[in-house]
């Protein structure tokens, strides 16, 4: 059987211009392929390429228009397939069922003056706000705890304000943050921590907890999977990239994730109904994050301390090298030769009196004295 060619598209630059040209959002975009609007960005970046179905619902898109002389309302959304329990991974489809945003589990859109250049700080703190409040929520769905939850949070843009130049050019910052902070919550090395040893109060909702219990016995991959997913709405191959899986990987994590939770929560087995709860029970929960301004002064002092700590580190090295080279022999210094054993001497014995032998050798050692050998006493010269 022969694979019909791939439909061609315009490079990622053209295709955002099309699309800014009829006045359409990446959201509507987005609804019209059945997508998600980071899939629809990561297309116009040339970060990712469409493939199967989605390329040819995105090429009619782009087809339409370039046709259009002006803006075309956005028709209602598509039905997208979504894995089923038992299908062949291998032959899973690449796009996923589209959920709507919440804003519990999604980022919340921050108005920008895009007529002034933002400062470096002004640009972090945008990001801040775009992402924190979403993102402190999904770190408690994957760990349980509020306080290490906002840890997660405030570490994870504490290194992204260190790596700043790094962050602001990176074509999606959010990912980039979303990825450290679930990193830092999913460490193992929290259980050895004395304020992480005791569980913290569960919720209070008889429902909320059975759903919390049921995902904290998920392995921390199977959990992250289902919450990108199914809770923040990534599709399949930027979660698979996200946790750094292949995309078979991925959707089998997913399929078994879901089999868990419909085992224990029959009445989660409908993906939608599970996107709503997760969402819910984040949104039950009081997790404020910090202010940004907070944020930054917190990393600027953890790099300041581990700066004087390197250099502390430094000056003892080198104080420790200098001293060596200080005491240190400057010369080869022979290193003292083995005794010899001289025959006739007696082995020492402890104190007490002499033997017949040992008087014998007294008294003669003592007429030697002076008219014996020149090794006994040096005669003068």
């Amino acid at each position: 059987m022969t694979q019909s060619p791939a439909t061609p598209l315009p490079p990622p630059k053209e295709r955002r211009r099309l699309r800014e040209a009829q006045s359409l959002t990446q959201a509507q975009v987005a609804a019209r392929v059945g997508v998600t609007r980071e899939t629809v960005r990561a297309w116009e970046t040339g970060r990712m390429t469409p493939r199967g179905r989605k390329r040819e619902a995105y090429a009619r898109v782009l087809s339409e228009l370039i046709q259009a002389p002006a803006a075309q309302e956005v028709p209602d959304e598509p039905e997208v397939t979504t894995p089923q329990p038992g299908a062949d991974t291998a032959e899973l489809p690449v796009h996923v069922q589209p959920h709507e945003p919440v804003p519990a589990l999604r980022p919340e859109p921050v108005e920008a003056d895009s007529s002034e250049r933002l400062t470096p700080a002004q640009a972090f703190d945008a990001l801040y706000a775009f992402c924190a409040p979403a993102l402190v929520r999904q770190a408690y769905l994957l760990t349980g705890r509020r306080e290490l939850a906002r840890e997660s949070v405030e570490r994870a843009f504490e290194r992204a304000w260190q790596r700043w130049p790094e962050v602001a050019v990176d074509r999606d910052p959010a990912s980039w943050v979303r990825a450290t902070a679930y990193e830092y919550a999913l460490s193992p090395w929290h259980r050895f921590r004395p304020r992480y040893r005791h569980p913290e109060p569960p919720p209070a909702n008889p429902s909320d907890r059975a759903l919390m219990d049921v995902l904290l016995t998920l392995p921390p991959p199977y959990r992250r999977t289902l919450l990108l997913y199914d809770g923040v709405g990534l599709d399949l191959p930027d979660t698979a990239a996200e946790t750094e899986a292949s995309t078979p990987a991925a959707a089998n994590r997913l399929l078994h994730a879901r089999e868990a939770v419909a085992a224990r929560l029959p009445e989660l087995a409908d993906p939608s109904e599970l996107h709503q709860r997760l969402a819910e029970v984040a949104s039950a929960e009081r997790l404020r994050a910090a202010k940004p301004p907070t944020v930054r002064i917190g990393s600027e002092r953890r790099a300041s301390f581990w700066t004087r700590a390197a250099i502390a580190f430094t000056v003892a090295l080198i104080g420790t090298t200098a001293l060596t080279v200080r005491t240190a022999p400057r010369q080869y210094e022979a290193p003292i030769s083995p005794g010899r054993t001289v025959q006739g001497v007696p082995p020492k014995i402890a104190p007490g009196p002499l033997s017949e032998t040992e008087q014998e050798l007294r008294a003669k050692l003592r007429e030697e004295t002076v008219s014996g050998p020149q090794r006994l006493v040096p005669l003068p010269g």
